[in-house]
Formats: structure tokens, C-alpha cells, sequence
């Protein structure tokens, strides 16, 4: 589906707000994802998205579990866009393909740890936060922290946001993650 009110903004079509953002993440990819230039509509969202992204990246959780909280996020709230960018991500990183598989399809992860952080965001979205006792307790006994806990809280919130304007803006992924297309078991 067109969404006409969301222009693909280039660095010339953009609110002057957004350029910072825009310049420094085409710097980053070596083009402007249009995803990006989506969001640039709202230059406090994307710049947001960006800041809560980065934290995110420097949160306690390691690398894989960050992509396990990502990639939960992204096929519950069946972003496409979302969903290649983080499968090419972990592909880049040489991720076990049965565990992006898993991801991918909702099925049981191969590694108890990483199905903990699954099972644990799951938790939280399915009660808005008021993770049971037992679902915290299962979560630490692999060996996460609080403070884990509290960054798979950032982790959802900060994808909550991507995977929803994605959405809401119809971005399509980029000609590069065309190897990395999704659709959701069913379709």
C-alpha cells in the first residue's frame, strides 16, 4: 500500500531538522535507507529512533542477544523492513543460520540463554512490563542481570517505535536486503 503522506525525503526535500540525522546514517550504510528518509518527516522521531538505537547498542546485552530482543520485536509486529536489516545483520556477523532461521519463523531457538531473552521480551510485551516473578526469575537464571532486564525494556521500546513508523510509513526494505525478504509464516 502507497502511503502518499510519507515522502521518501531526500537531504533536499527534508525538514532542515533532520539533516544531521540523515547525513550521518548515509554515512554509515553508504546510502539513505528510505526508512529513513520516511521518518525524516519527523525530525524528533527520527533523530529519537537514532539516539535510543545507539543506546541500545551500547547496552550490557551482548550482540546477539540484542538482535534476539530485535528480531522478536520486529516479526511480532511484522515489520519486513525490520526483519531483513536485522537477518542481514546477524548473517553479516556470522550467526548461526538455524538460530536466524528460528527467529525468523517463531520457532524454538537453539540456545537455551538466547530463547530466555525470546521468551522473557515476549513476556514483557504480553503484560505491558509486569513480567511474572517466575518469568524474571528464568530470565536472570541465565545469567542476565537486572540491568538486562531493564535493556530488553529499551531494546522494546526503542524497536516498538522503529517497526511502528516503518509501518505506519509503508517502508519498504532497500534493494540490498533483497536477499533477506520476509513474510510471516501463513502468508
Amino acid at each position: 500500500m502507497s502511503r502518499p503522506y510519507f515522502p521518501a525525503h531526500t537531504l533536499d526535500s527534508a525538514p532542515a531538522a533532520a539533516h544531521a540525522a540523515m547525513e550521518s546514517t548515509q554515512r554509515h550504510f553508504g546510502h539513505l535507507p528510505e526508512a529513513v528518509g520516511k521518518m525524516a518527516e519527523s525530525p524528533e522521531l527520527l533523530t529519537g529512533f537514532l539516539d535510543l538505537s545507539a543506546r541500545f547498542e551500547r547496552s550490557s546485552l551482548d550482540q546477539l542477544a540484542r538482535e534476539v530482543v530485535v528480531l522478536t520485536i520486529a516479526t511480532r509486529n511484522v515489520c519486513h523492513l525490520c526483519v531483513a536489516m536485522h537477518t542481514a545483520k546477524l548473517t553479516k556477523l556470522g550467526a548461526d543460520p538455524a538460530l536466524i532461521e528460528a527467529l525468523r519463523t517463531g520457532t524454538p531457538l537453539p540456545d537455551p540463554r538466547l530463547a530466555a531473552v525470546r521468551a522473557f521480551t515476549l513476556e514483557l510485551l504480553a503484560t505491558a512490563g509486569a513480567a511474572s516473578p517466575e518469568a524474571l526469575d528464568a530470565f536472570l537464571a541465565h545469567g542476565f542481570t537486572p540491568r538486562n532486564a531493564l535493556e530488553v525494556v529499551l531494546g522494546i521500546g526503542t524497536y516498538t517505535l522503529s517497526t511502528f513508523a516503518n509501518r505506519l510509513t509503508d517502508a519498504q526494505p532497500d534493494a540490498q536486503l533483497a536477499a533477506f525478504a520476509w513474510e510471516p509464516a501463513g502468508v
